[in-house]
Parts: structure tokens; C-alpha cells; sequence
């Protein structure tokens, strides 16, 4: 499980660095790095996709729901992809993952102040 201070490092390492507060504290898909049947190394890659989205927010600030959409709709493309990276690893994004990852999607979209976004509708185009 990556502690906080490796999480920061990580980060950084990657070049991915949201300002707001709550993200920075925040232990993307904590879930499924306390369960030894998803890889640390593809989840970090989900990881890099959540905080890639919250910089995209924060750069691009989007005016309303159909533009956060857009945004969270590409990354959960993202997660299509590293669908199959889960299966390599003997793993897969089923439903707990995708419980996660979803919740996931929900906090970035209440803390940038979208409390009104539909939960189906932030990952509308996963594969999972």
C-alpha cells in the first residue's frame, strides 16, 4: 500500500500536481491498494489517470456538467484502456474495483463543486 509521503512522491516523480486541498490529502482508490488482488503498478496507473483529471479541471475549469463530462468521460476512456493491463496482471476491474473507481469519479466531481453530477453519467463510457 503506497503511504501518503510515497503518494506525494509518486506525484511529483510524475509530474502531476493538483492544488486543490482536499485532493492532496486525498488517497485515490485506497480500496484497492489494501487488496493484494489488484497489482499496485496498474492501480498507480488508475491513480495517475484520477489526478490527471482533477489537473484538467483545474486548468480547463469547466462551466457546467456537459463540459466536467467531457472530461471525466475521457478518463474513464483511460480506464478502458487499463482494463486490459488489470487482465495481464491476473486481475480485472470488476465490481468492487468499479465501485471504487466510481466513487473516485464522484469525489472529483463534488469537490469541484458539481454535487449535482450523476455518477452514471461522470464514467457514462466505461467498458467495465
Amino acid at each position: 500500500m503506497i503511504e501518503p509521503s510515497d503518494r506525494v512522491r509518486t506525484e511529483m516523480e510524475i509530474g502531476l500536481s493538483p492544488t486543490h486541498p482536499q485532493v492532496i490529502g486525498h488517497a485515490f482508490l485506497k480500496a484497492l491498494y489494501a487488496d493484494g488482488y489488484y497489482p499496485d503498478h496498474v492501480v498507480d496507473k488508475g491513480r495517475a489517470v484520477l489526478l490527471r483529471l482533477c489537473e484538467r479541471v483545474e486548468t480547463e475549469r469547466p462551466g457546467d456538467l456537459a463540459a466536467l463530462y467531457a472530461l471525466t468521460h475521457a478518463a474513464t476512456e483511460e480506464f478502458n484502456a487499463l482494463d486490459e493491463e488489470f487482465h495481464e496482471a491476473g486481475s480485472e476491474i470488476e465490481t468492487v474495483a468499479r465501485e471504487a473507481i466510481a466513487e473516485e469519479f464522484w469525489f472529483v466531481a463534488t469537490t469541484y463543486g458539481f454535487p449535482e453530477a450523476d455518477v452514471e453519467e461522470l464514467i457514462a463510457t466505461r467498458e467495465w
